[in-house]
């Protein structure tokens, strides 16, 4: 009886039609989505001088106190201000001087120089112009740029992947129709996310800031792009 219990399946397969295919066609789709970023990320701080580092400290100290708590009488949550940089360094001065031997004299430390940044999330970009003024204001001599972003780019995202998709699709099946053939089923898709945006820019602060108007901020758009990659079967039309 062993045998039959193999000869059934086989015998079952013979009378069964399986598709044929050609081979395979793999296609790169491009799909971007442009919107308005709805906030902002600001690196801004305090560099001090003193002639020790327990004095240039102590003023950098009280500046960033002063600017922390503008930044909070402005709306900032303290969640949303993070220390991003803090660093103590000598002042060096070198001298063309040389020793008995012709060799350069060291340099000399004269005095020292704090500095201590902060990333602050500006989530009302409305704000944004008053809050930098406001931060020069009280005393941030450095601001090193404005990073804009999208909160929550989920769905811009989900509009570029269907995007992609179609392109992929729409330059497939040009591409089977040339050939004389047809798409069958998906063997695989794969993608990679891009991004386009304002970058930062640096902005230098200036004591004579703090009389001027509002800083003007333009937001400008951002752009969020999705690649992808899908393989098709084609349909095998020798027959």
């Amino acid at each position: 009886m062993r045998p039959i219990a193999f000869l059934i399946p086989f015998a079952l397969l013979a009378g069964v039609s399986l598709p044929a295919f050609a081979g395979t066609i793999s296609i790169d789709g491009r799909g971007e989505i442009t919107a308005a970023p709805d906030m902002a990320q600001i690196n801004s701080g305090v560099t001090t001088q003193g002639a020790t580092a327990r004095e240039a400290l102590d003023a950098n100290t009280a500046a960033m106190a002063a600017l922390i708590e503008s930044l909070k009488q402005a709306g900032i949550e303290s969640r949303d201000i993070q220390t991003s940089g803090f660093a103590v360094n000598p002042n060096y001065v070198y001298s063309d001087a040389r020793d008995a031997n012709g060799y350069s004299q060291p340099p000399k430390i004269d005095g020292y120089q704090v500095s201590n940044t902060v990333t602050v999330t500006v989530r009302k970009l409305a704000d944004l112009g008053a809050i930098l003024d406001t931060s020069v204001t009280v005393g941030a001599n450095t601001v090193n740029g404005v990073t804009f972003a999208v909160a929550d780019p989920t769905e811009l995202l989900n509009e570029a992947r269907k995007a992609a998709f179609a392109d992929a699709r729409t330059k497939a099946e040009l591409y089977a129709t040339a050939a004389g053939s047809s798409l069958e089923d998906i063997v695989s898709i794969s993608e990679s996310q891009g991004f386009n945006g304002p970058q930062p820019a640096p902005m230098y602060a200036r004591a004579e800031m703090s009389d001027a108007a509002k800083v003007p901020v333009e937001a400008g758009e951002m752009s969020f792009a999705i690649n992808v990659t899908v393989q098709w079967e084609l349909a095998d039309t020798s027959k």
